[in-house]
């Protein structure tokens, strides 16, 4: 086992793992330079992410959800505090799934999934099996051969999930990876997703503006504060898995995404102020 520390200088000492803890944000900011201006976008933020836990953020727009993501992927530093991760030796870290597919117009859909893994340098034979498991299994054979022009975005949008976890990632990061996609199809994701996850079990933190997204996928549905983003509230979401099909139905989960919803409007309404001033 591997922990990785990526805090601002002078490290502090490596942390105690908190018991099954696989992310543990501690003071996490970050603050940009636009101009003349620096702009606080994040933080403090702390929070501890267990192994095998599906995580969701939801916030106002712009409160640093997205940031906090690409801090975890490794594509920010944070401004101030420590992200500790505890990684399996000879594994990939993170890999990250975008809103806006993120998929290569050249390559086919083959060679999209297999990206990641040549940049691994993993041989072609191994590397195409791994890639081809993964197109079976969101539901892609027959179109490997295909280009993303051809596709659907509910198809190019599997096919960027199905990259990502062909490296088979520790944690997988998921910022609004449905929100371009239909209604209908949406649903049709959310149960693809819900049916991969199942099966490993890996470390997932996904970001949704959609309160009933969070509450069909997560165990917690973390509330992010208005900009700069902290945690205001963390819910354990009490549904039994695998989820039913109806759950969305149910009395007991209209009554939950209410609780969440009361908590989250006073943060929409803030970030909405603050927009004004």
């Amino acid at each position: 086992m591997d922990t990785q520390t990526r805090p601002t200088a002078p490290p502090p000492p490596a942390p105690a793992r908190p018991t099954g803890a696989k992310l543990l944000a501690s003071g996490v900011e970050r603050q940009f330079i636009s101009g003349k201006q620096k702009v606080h976008a994040l933080g403090p933020l702390d929070l501890t992410v267990a192994d095998g836990e599906f995580v969701c953020l939801v916030g106002p727009s712009g409160c640093g959800k997205s940031t906090f993501l690409r801090i975890v992927n490794g594509l920010l530093p944070p401004t101030a505090g420590t992200l500790d991760l505890w990684l399996d030796e000879g594994r990939a870290a993170t890999s990250m799934v975008f809103q806006d597919y993120g998929v290569l117009p050249w390559k086919t859909v083959l060679a999209n999934v297999r990206f990641g893994l040549d940049m691994a340098k993993v041989p072609r034979r191994e590397a195409n099996a791994r890639a081809m498991d993964w197109i079976r299994r969101l539901g892609l054979a027959g179109f490997e051969k295909a280009y993303p022009a051809t596709l659907s975005g509910g198809m190019r949008q599997r096919v960027s999930i199905a990259r990502a976890l062909a490296v088979q990632p520790q944690i997988l990061l998921m910022d609004e990876p449905f929100a371009a996609v239909d209604a209908q199809m949406r649903v049709v994701l959310q149960e693809v997703l819900l049916k991969v996850w199942e099966e490993d079990r890996r470390t997932v933190i996904f970001v949704t503006h959609s309160l009933e997204e969070a509450l069909v996928l997560g165990d917690r549905v973390v509330v992010v504060s208005a900009r700069p983003g902290r945690v205001v509230s963390d819910i354990t979401v009490p549904f039994g898995r695998p989820r039913p099909s109806d759950l969305r139905a149910t009395p007991e989960f209209a009554a939950l995404h209410q609780n969440v919803w009361d908590v989250l409007r006073d943060e929409v309404r803030a970030s909405l102020a603050a927009g004004e001033e």
